[in-house]
């Protein structure tokens, strides 16, 4: 596997990789993670990859760690 770039983000950890024909965006925030494949064939190379990491979708991806953060302390707190 292969790090293509590590994007700044002050919410987030953003990290693009490439591997197996296939390039993966990893976001990290605290305990949550979210992982996206894309096929090396849909997008242009690197930047193309790079691109798809814009204001609107990092602000969904912020969105869903907020969500899956109420989802995981709703059940800790019904089945804790």
């Amino acid at each position: 596997m292969r790090t293509v770039a590590d994007i700044p983000n002050p919410n987030m950890k953003v990290t693009l990789m490439a591997w197996n024909g296939k390039y993966l965006i990893k976001l990290e925030k605290g305990d949550f993670e979210q992982t996206y494949k894309i096929s090396e064939m849909d997008v242009n190379g690197d930047d193309g990859a790079k691109e798809l990491l814009d204001e609107d979708f990092l602000e969904a991806a912020m969105n869903r760690f907020t969500d899956m953060r109420d989802a995981f302390v709703s059940t800790v707190r019904r089945n804790g």
